[in-house]
């Protein structure tokens, strides 16, 4: 198909000639003067562009640096040479923990299941939390009450893991940081829900019992402030919408049902492709001071059999590696539920 010049000029029939339209020479002067207008508009907003600098430099020093590193996956290592200067080892590092079939091997595909099933048990457990909470704190019709609830559950976020992780010793574990029981351990014992000796050698270190403790301060601690997210959404539904339910004889319930969750269903959709992102990406911090040499074979994830193996035992390149893997499944995933979601709701992250 061939372009013509009176789809792009209109003819003066007083000249006689092709003369270019009004829209098109606006056009034009936009595309002419383009990166000038983008200076005008920096310089008009430049207080906005510079509070952009803090975050910049954040994720350049804390989220594109570091990528360097991880060439370390595919050179031999070496404590003297930088990474540049180290001899290139392809992928024998990923050929050893995955199909290498010793020790190390053996560790690293426990290390993935246990952060696959943390991962998945947290979804399946943590992530209808804060949709609950959410739905709970929009029946709340004091003001007073609805916000003392909320700072009391979102209280827990914004305490340090070291804090958070000492809480959790102190009730399943011991009542002290020194001696004895915790409440919790206590209450189990006495309900017949665990065996005395059990109780009192530690919750912690039996390792049948590391998950469901991790699991639900992880609930603990998070589902009250992810809920802001899912009140947000539900406190911006129209009150016609609610009026419309009522005049057709809907309850609560159906309420709930009909008219709150179909409404925030786009944000549930974007908030569980961004929490499968992360499925695979259990933070260290919570896994190390919790777990022990007892409850390795439960407790041991991705996170911490690099930080093992590579801070402890000086094999930067095998941790490099493992963390690649671990990073390389989580995009995967991204991209899988991203799609999914695109298919069966027409809603989607990107």
């Amino acid at each position: 198909m061939k372009a013509k010049a009176a789809d792009f000029l209109i003819y003066d029939e007083a000249a006689g000639l092709y003369r270019e339209s009004p829209e098109q020479a606006v056009r034009d002067d936009v595309e002419k003067h383009y990166w000038l207008h983008v200076g005008r508009s920096i310089l008009k907003d430049w207080r906005l562009y510079l509070m952009l600098i803090p975050m910049l430099l954040v994720f350049l020093f804390w989220r594109y640096f570091p990528m360097y590193e991880l060439l370390g996956c595919f050179k031999v290592s070496d404590e003297v040479l930088p990474v540049s200067q180290q001899l290139f080892s392809g992928f024998s590092y990923f050929k050893r923990l995955l199909v290498g079939g010793d020790t190390l091997s053996m560790e690293f595909w426990r290390a993935m299941r246990n952060t696959f099933i943390l991962s998945f048990y947290g979804l399946c457990f943590g992530f209808p939390m804060p949709i609950i909470l959410a739905l709970f704190f929009n029946e709340i019709k004091s003001n007073i009450a609805r916000s003392v609830y909320q700072v009391l559950t979102y209280l827990p976020k914004f305490m340090s893991t070291v804090v958070m992780t000492s809480l959790v010793v102190m009730l399943v574990k011991q009542g002290s940081l020194t001696s004895g029981m915790g409440i919790v351990s206590q209450g189990l014992a006495k309900l017949g829900w665990v065996s005395q000796d059990v109780a009192n050698s530690g919750l912690l270190n039996n390792p049948a019992f590391f998950r469901p403790i991790y699991i639900i301060s992880g609930i603990w601690e998070g589902a009250g402030y992810d809920s802001i997210v899912f009140f947000a959404a539900i406190i911006a539904i129209s009150p016609t919408s609610y009026e419309a339910a009522q005049i057709d004889g809907a309850n609560k319930w159906a309420q709930m049902r009909y008219v709150v969750l179909p409404s925030i269903l786009s944000t549930i959709v974007i908030m569980l492709i961004t929490r499968i992102g992360s499925l695979l990406n259990i933070g260290y911090e919570k896994v190390l001071l919790l777990y022990n040499t007892n409850t390795y074979v439960t407790a041991d994830v991705v996170s911490t059999f690099a930080q093992r193996y590579g801070l402890a035992g000086a094999a930067k390149g095998i941790a490099s590696a493992a963390e690649m893997m671990n990073n390389v499944v989580g995009m995967l995933l991204v991209i899988g539920a991203n799609t999914i979601a695109r298919k069966a709701s027409d809603v989607s992250l990107y």
